[in-house]
């Protein structure tokens, strides 16, 4: 299994919330750069990056910090939060991401979020964000009435790199992924399925690996010393 680190940012800092509520954060970094280095240096070859008042605000609000860590690293970035349009996806394509993730435009702009996918195949990611079964939109602030598992059939037709599923009450909270969550859904689709959210321990990752989970991202445990990324990626090196 593939364990991507990620680094969210708020006010120019590497931050985490609690179940994606901006009224519940936790500053972990100063310098988000330094921690995408930290990261590469530990083994890291990809990084999620999301720009958290971009996803609120639906523009992009950390363009030179997002900049810097693709200038100054090797890391393969994936970059999501406020990317809403076309002319922005291409924008951080061009600047030399990996791969932008979509979320909000995908419920409320189908036509042309699946635009964007054909223009840029297996370089689009589609976060499907879990409250209850239905997928949550505009920063997690707003609920839509569109099913998880629909939406996820949909977009497996769309030449997409992964399909990001975050369960939003796990989010932050370190007690465990959605293991049976991610793994039906990984048996629904052909679509890489990369899971999000509730990562505290290796033991944690190691259930995701077992159950079929092909890809992870973590952010809070790394930051806060439940394991380092040379740790997690050993552990899952020796399964």
């Amino acid at each position: 299994m593939e364990l991507i680190p990620a680094i969210d940012l708020l006010d120019g800092k590497a931050v985490r919330l609690h179940q994606g509520r901006y009224d519940e954060v936790t500053v972990y970094e100063d310098d988000p750069l330094a921690a995408a280095q930290k990261f590469e240096q530990q083994g890291a070859e990809r990084l999620h990056v999301v720009d958290l008042e971009g996803a609120r605000t639906g523009r992009p609000a950390h363009v030179p910090v997002i900049q810097s860590i693709l200038r100054e690293t090797s890391l393969q970035v994936q970059i999501g939060g406020g990317v809403r349009n076309e002319e922005v996806a291409g924008q951080w394509i061009d600047a030399g991401a990996a791969r932008v993730v979509l979320g909000t435009m995908v419920v409320k702009a189908p036509d042309e979020a699946r635009g964007i996918c054909a223009r840029y195949p297996n370089a689009v990611i589609v976060a499907l964000d879990a409250r209850d079964g239905k997928v949550a939109v505009e920063g997690w602030q707003e609920q839509s009435a569109q099913a998880v598992a629909e939406l996820a059939a949909e977009v497996d037709r769309w030449k997409i790199a992964a399909i990001l599923y975050t369960n939003i009450r796990k989010d932050g909270t370190r007690e465990g992924p959605d293991v049976e969550g991610t793994a039906q859904l990984q048996g629904q689709v052909g679509t890489t399925v990369i899971a999000s959210g509730g990562i505290g321990a290796l033991e944690h990752l190691r259930a995701l690996s077992a159950a079929g989970v092909r890809a992870a991202v973590c952010g809070r445990a790394l930051y806060s010393g439940a394991f380092t990324l040379s740790e997690a990626l050993a552990a899952l090196k020796a399964m």
